[in-house]
């Protein structure tokens, strides 16, 4: 089998299966599992997708630039956005993560509603200026441009001492076996610093980033209290999630 036909039977099975184990490729094609490792480089370097231990994933496309998130699925964004927005109680305290998904949530907050927001993202704290009753905390650090938010050393510091009743979590991969992923190391620190501060956390998860995974994981399945998609019920994905006993919260 030629390398463009190898190429295709292996974005075909990621299509079909959700993933790629090295060593039942290698065994079906007669080739060796170097040569299918090889392959799956490329596919990984083309963005195509994640190489994990003995195969791969399907790539997240959540791990473009800030700006070009923005265009991908707004709807189901706008959807898991009024989900979670409904969990926040008049009074409460929120620790909010950044993202394009966090913002669309920050913009589903009712104007008039008394709360405290926590968040290191200084695009949501200006989304919610406009809030005359809610209490804003920005946590301060380095700025990791690609997503808008603050991480490092001082942002984790800044996150510990801040408590909140919900932590609104996002990522860019869910997956039954890699779990809930983001692109970058110290991002996925931030976020579990923020996640251990909140009595309860919900992962914000539009339907484009299930099934899918990024090099770094953020949190177990035990650790969070649900999460928040708008993907069929029936998703294949979604049911293996549901048979984790993670706790799914329909979104639309």
């Amino acid at each position: 089998m030629l390398a463009a036909e190898r190429r295709e039977h292996l974005l075909d099975l990621l299509a079909r299966t959700g993933k790629i184990v090295a060593k039942d490729v290698a065994a079906d094609l007669g080739i060796s599992e170097d040569s299918v490792r090889r392959d799956l480089r490329d596919l990984a370097a083309e963005g195509l997708c994640q190489r994990v231990y003995g195969g791969a994933l399907p790539a997240s496309p959540a791990v473009v630039d800030y700006d070009a998130r923005r265009a991908v699925a707004p709807e189901g964004k706008r959807k898991v956005a009024s989900a979670a927005a409904a969990l926040v109680r008049p009074g409460g305290s929120l620790i909010l993560d950044g993202g394009t998904t966090a913002l669309a949530v920050a913009r589903a907050l009712p104007k008039d509603l008394s709360c405290t927001v926590i968040t290191h993202s200084p695009t949501i704290a200006t989304a919610l200026i406009g809030h005359p009753r809610a209490e804003l905390f920005l946590l301060g650090g380095r700025v990791f441009k690609h997503s808008a938010v603050t991480c490092g050393a001082a942002a984790v510091e800044a996150a510990q001492n801040v408590s909140a009743d919900l932590c609104l979590l996002g990522v860019t991969g869910v997956h039954p076996e890699a779990g809930l992923t983001t692109g970058d190391a110290e991002e996925a620190a931030m976020k579990r610093a923020l996640s251990a501060r909140a009595a309860d956390t919900y992962v914000l998860a539009s339907s484009e980033k299930i099934g899918t995974a990024s090099p770094y994981r953020v949190l177990p399945w035990g650790e969070i209290t649900g999460l928040i998609t708008d993907a069929e019920p029936h998703d294949a994905v979604v049911e293996q999630l549901r048979a984790l006993g993670v706790k799914i919260l329909a979104a639309g």
